[in-house]
C-alpha cells in the first residue's frame, strides 16, 4: 500500500503562522462596525434597521469613525427604528449628524434617511427580515434590494451584508474589496473563499471588519503583522 503523505515541515510552519496571524487580526481589530456603533446585532427589526442606517452613513466619503458616531447620535435622537427616524424632523436629523461632525453631507443624508424610513415601512413594514425573505435568502438579490434604498449604492449594500452575515448565515462569505486589500496587506489569502476557511462562520463578520480596518490603517497592519 502507498504510504500516507505527511505535511512537510515548511507547510506545517506556514499553517501555524497563518493561524497565529488570524488570531492577531481578530485580537487587534476584530470589532464589527455595528458593535462599535453600539448596535447589538440580532436578527430582529430594530438592529437590522440600525445597521442599514450605519451602512448608509459609512458608505459616504467620510471617515468611518465619524459615520459610527453619527449613527449613535441618530439612534440616541430616536431614529433607531424606521418609525422613529420618520418621526424625526429633517432638522433634527441634520442636528444629530452635526453633533457627530458629519459635515458636508448632512443635509442630503438627512433627506435620504427619511426616505429610507418611508421605504422600510411601506415595503417591509419596518422589518428588513422581509427583505431577506423576498430575496429568497439569495445574496445577490439581497444586494439588489438594498440598493433600492436612497443612499445605499453597491458599496453600502456590501457593507450591510458584510456586517449582517453575523446573523444572516446565508450571506456568507462576504469579504469586499477593502477586506481583501487588508488581507493582502498582512500576507493572508486574497480570495473570499480562502479567507472564509480560516475562521468559524460566526466569526466572519468580525474577521471581515478587522481586515477592512487593517486596510485603512497602516499602523494597525504593522502591529498585526508583528503580533502574528
Amino acid at each position: 500500500m502507498p504510504s500516507k503523505s505527511t505535511p512537510s515541515p515548511g507547510s506545517t510552519k506556514t499553517a501555524e503562522t497563518r493561524r497565529e496571524l488570524v488570531g492577531a487580526v481578530l485580537a487587534e481589530a476584530g470589532t464589527t462596525y455595528a458593535r462599535q456603533a453600539g448596535i447589538r446585532l440580532t436578527n430582529k427589526p430594530a438592529p437590522l434597521w440600525r445597521l442599514l442606517v450605519l451602512s448608509n452613513l459609512i458608505s459616504t466619503r467620510i471617515k468611518a469613525d465619524i459615520a459610527v458616531r453619527a449613527a449613535r447620535e441618530l439612534i440616541d435622537a430616536g431614529g433607531g427604528t424606521p418609525k422613529g427616524m420618520g418621526d424625526l424632523t429633517w432638522q433634527q436629523r441634520v442636528d444629530a449628524l452635526g453633533r457627530a461632525h458629519y459635515v458636508r453631507y448632512d443635509e442630503g443624508t438627512a433627506t435620504r434617511l427619511g426616505e429610507c424610513a418611508d421605504l422600510a415601512r411601506d415595503r417591509y413594514a419596518g422589518d428588513l427580515r422581509r427583505l431577506a425573505r423576498d430575496a429568497g435568502e439569495r445574496r445577490e438579490r439581497v444586494l439588489e434590494l438594498l440598493r433600492e434604498f436612497p443612499g445605499i449604492g453597491p458599496s453600502g449594500a456590501l457593507i450591510f451584508c458584510r456586517e449582517a452575515q453575523e446573523v444572516w448565515p446565508f450571506l456568507r462569505p462576504v469579504l469586499d474589496e477593502k477586506a481583501l486589500a487588508g488581507a493582502t496587506r498582512v500576507g493572508l489569502p486574497e480570495t473570499a473563499t480562502a479567507l472564509a476557511e480560516l475562521v468559524d462562520g460566526d466569526d466572519l463578520a468580525r474577521f471581515a471588519a478587522a481586515l477592512v480596518r487593517i486596510d485603512l490603517n497602516r499602523d494597525l497592519a504593522a502591529k498585526v503583522t508583528a503580533s502574528g
